[in-house]
């Protein structure tokens, strides 16, 4: 079976939510949904999931004549994650471990993502988290911190609104002045771009940047020259969320993922069920993941 089969469902919820979400005259929610379920039918499904999302978003975002419909969405991930934040940065700072309480907090703040089928809600953020923690955290963390601690040049790769905030408080326990964090180059679902990085005071610890480029993923060849520049010069790349993972997963540089495993094809390639909280090395063969 063709991976992206069974993603095409996942595409045209998320055309349904950004309808919804935007637009409120049932008769043009009809009309547009029927152009955008098109679109989807029509789009290249040999290409990774985040390439097709892109160019869904593309044409969702001309549809709808709104260059960022997801950003209500965003703002609400947002202020609940602020809200959390001082109670789980004291749970990280009691626990016997700190830094892997740090990675387990940011890899579970991944389920903050209007693009996946596993999403949980703003609201329902506070009870997933409190489960986080007697979760098994599958893959090789010492070999990710012993990484971090080796390498002199860190490019660290977003993913979502929300989970930023989540990614600053796995800074706080990171040498961050070895670390440039990048974001999306542009709106595309609820992905966090440099607003989303200021609101968390992810630029208050280390540079912001982003890729240049508007995929739910990282595309080498759709970002930037500045991104590419350095992406190069990287000797570590910390990339957060799936998307991250299914567009990097076969390029050859020093990459951990840290991601929740959303999808059965992902779980299948990697060897880990879905909903797994996984700090994965590219190097990593799937069976050394557990």
């Amino acid at each position: 079976m063709n991976i992206q089969l069974e993603c095409i469902p996942c595409f045209a919820r998320q055309a349904m939510e950004a309808v919804a979400e935007v637009v409120t005259d049932p008769v043009q929610r009809e009309t547009l949904l029927r152009r955008l379920l098109h679109e989807v039918a029509d789009a290249d499904w040999s290409s990774s999931p985040p390439a097709i999302a892109q160019q869904l978003h593309r044409a969702i975002r001309r549809a709808l004549k709104n260059d960022d419909p997801y950003r209500d969405i965003k703002n609400r991930m947002n202020q609940m994650a602020a809200q959390l934040l001082p109670a789980i940065r004291e749970r990280i700072a009691q626990d016997p471990d700190p830094r892997e309480a740090a990675i387990r907090v940011a890899i579970a703040g991944n389920l903050l993502d209007a693009g996946a089928q596993t999403q949980i809600s703003a609201e329902e953020l506070p009870a997933h988290l409190d489960a986080i923690w007697n979760r098994p955290l599958r893959g090789d963390v010492i070999g990710f911190l012993r990484a971090v601690e080796r390498a002199r040049n860190i490019l660290f790769l977003a993913d979502n609104a929300g989970e930023i905030f989540f990614d600053l408080l796995l800074l706080e326990q990171l040498p961050a002045e070895k670390i440039t964090v990048f974001v999306r180059g542009a709106p595309v679902l609820n992905d966090a771009t440099a607003a989303d990085a200021e609101a968390a005071g992810i630029d208050t610890i280390a540079p912001v940047l982003d890729t240049g480029s508007d995929a739910p993923g990282t595309i080498l060849e759709d970002c930037s020259e500045n991104f590419r520049a350095w992406f190069d010069r990287a000797d570590l790349i910390i990339s957060k969320g799936q998307g991250n993972y299914e567009t990097l997963s076969n390029v050859a540089k020093n990459i951990y993922f840290l991601f929740i495993v959303k999808c059965p094809p992902v779980a299948e390639k990697i060897g880990e069920p879905v909903g797994s909280l996984v700090v994965k090395s590219a190097q990593t063969p799937p069976e050394e993941l557990s």
